[in-house]
């Protein structure tokens, strides 16, 4: 497949003519390293605060209660604010700097922005590994929690836009790829740094970050930005030139006009948050809160997170929950492997549905595990139970890592308009991490709370979600990113209500004319 034509069918009956060039490939793998820096976080916090060292220098509090028997409940041994804002911190960060990412993305492109995430993670990594205090790693962890902000609202529309239509899942779930590398990679350097008695193996652990941050700020200067923001931005000859060297092909033109309609309908809309709200981009919105929100409702973070504190808990040793946590880490990366090659074939829905039923059955089966064999002061889960739970945490990572990790990101940054793209991408990311935070400073203490319940919790929700996603998410596959309004929106047997109103929308001026009061001019930027 690779280098040979292929050929899209648009709206209007033309054919979007692409190759899929070494270019597009080297600049997709090079921008999915922020999946890399980001799925680093993910795995290293959980690792490095079930490390006694790690423990004693920041939150003696919580060291002296782990080494402690028979005075507290198992599940209780971690539930501590301090040690939760250590892993959430980053992801408010992340909620705030979206903001800042939203407005780089749509007026300095989104190579400039992957660029400033590079920057961030790095003042992060060293920071971080230089902590002497828990101001100074908090501070740390917020500067990366910028990165990660940056770099979530640039790399998923920079692999969208430039990839062909045919193999845009595939090369937009690189990011999630990367993601679950990261969290793999993660887990085990804290397996051997757990092991180093000098007491510094957690400042290595951060301290290797530095190799995925550098990795993405190398990327972001070598990589072409993207012909729909060159376009957006008035860059025209620069993007025609663009979509040709990507592309691989002369035949640019049809696409080529494509995206400068959109671009003239993104230069006419002023306010792009105010117009994310009118109601014909309702479905996209919708669509895009609520896979963030059921995302995080999985339970996944949870478990990347604090995966050797969980199994820690459960009554395995130190060294069998680091063992576990990087099991965990590689059926993630094999999965998402598994979501690449099927996402363009069978389609988003399917994996979604499949997904929500091997998801639940898992969480139900380790809430009835747990609930039988762990008791509050319990020493061992013991060896053929322990191995049962990991085997199912395993069942449920996988099937998050082939539908609901990668298609969470994928679904929401196909599915907006140009004129929208930026503030959607930005709503999409925002709810993301405020979920996150929420989840991540919340689950050791609900973990106290509910104890084996947790996962019957979470279950819960991954019954809403397939729910939703059977009736109200539509197919996106193989479907070109501007004509998702025709051919999905209003085809959708329930969205297309709101699609009616167009014209509407049109004779009062607010979609399709520019008000003269305002004077913007004709740079798509300077009216978004």
């Amino acid at each position: 497949m690779a280098g040979g034509g292929l050929a899209v069918a648009s709206a209007g009956g033309q054919q979007f003519e692409a190759k899929i060039t070494p270019i597009v490939v080297i600049s997709c793998i090079m921008a999915a390293t922020g999946g890399l820096m980001f799925g680093y976080d993910v795995g290293v916090s959980g690792g490095v605060t079930s490390m006694p060292d790690f423990l004693k220098k920041f939150f003696p509090v919580v060291y002296r209660k782990s080494n402690e028997t028979g005075i507290e409940s198992n599940y209780c041994q971690y539930d501590n604010q301090g040690l939760q804002l250590f892993t959430s911190s980053l992801y408010l960060a992340g909620l705030i700097a979206t903001f800042a990412a939203s407005y780089t993305t749509r007026r300095l492109g989104r190579k400039l922005t992957m660029l400033i995430a590079g920057f961030f993670f790095i003042v992060g990594v060293v920071l971080n590994t230089a902590a002497e205090d828990l101001a100074m790693l908090i501070i740390g962890r917020i500067l990366l929690g910028c990165g990660v902000g940056f770099a979530n609202q640039a790399v998923p529309l920079f692999l969208s836009e430039i990839a062909p239509t045919r193999i845009r899942g595939g090369l937009n779930i690189l990011f999630q790829l990367n993601v679950t590398i990261g969290i793999l990679f993660a887990s085990l350097v804290n397996y051997r740094t757990a092991k180093i008695e000098a007491g510094w193996g957690w400042r290595l652990s951060l301290g290797l970050a530095g190799i995925p941050a550098g990795l993405l700020t190398v990327g972001a200067i070598f990589v072409l930005d993207t012909p729909n923001s060159l376009i957006e931005r008035g860059h025209i000859e620069e993007g025609k030139a663009v979509l040709r060297r990507i592309r691989g092909t002369d035949n640019i033109e049809p696409e080529f006009q494509e995206l400068l309609e959109a671009s003239r309908i993104a230069k006419e809309v002023k306010h792009p948050f105010r117009n994310l709200m009118m109601r014909k981009n309702r479905p996209q919105l919708v669509i895009a809160v609520a896979m963030q929100v059921f995302q995080q409702f999985t339970g996944i973070n949870a478990i990347m997170f604090y995966a050797p504190v969980l199994f820690k808990t459960v009554g395995f040793g130190d060294d069998a929950s680091l063992y576990s946590a990087v099991i965990i880490g590689a059926v993630n990366v094999v999965s998402t492997l598994v979501s690449i090659y099927t996402v363009d074939k069978i389609g988003r829905r399917i994996l979604l549905l499949e997904a929500g039923v091997q998801m639940f059955l898992s969480q139900v089966i380790i809430a009835i595990v747990l609930g039988l064999k762990v008791k509050d002061h319990s020493e061992d889960l013991g060896h053929g139970y322990s191995i049962f739970v990991v085997i199912m945490v395993c069942t449920f990572v996988s099937s998050f890592a082939w539908s609901w990790g990668p298609l969470g990101w994928l679904i929401p940054s196909e599915t907006f308009p140009l004129e929208t793209r930026s503030a959607g991408q930005s709503v999409t990311v925002c709810t993301n991490f405020l979920f996150t935070f929420v989840i991540g400073q919340a689950f050791l203490s609900m973990l106290c709370q509910f104890k084996y319940g947790i996962f019957l919790f979470f279950s819960g929700w991954v019954l809403i979600m397939s729910i939703f996603t059977l009736f109200l998410i539509p197919e996106t596959k193989n479907i070109p990113i501007e004509e998702m309004t025709e051919r999905v929106w209003k085809q959708h047997w329930y969205w297309k209500r709101y699609m009616d109103d167009d014209h509407h929308d049109a004779e009062a001026g607010v979609w399709n004319k520019v008000r003269p009061a305002d004077g913007n001019g004709s740079d798509p930027a300077s009216q978004l």
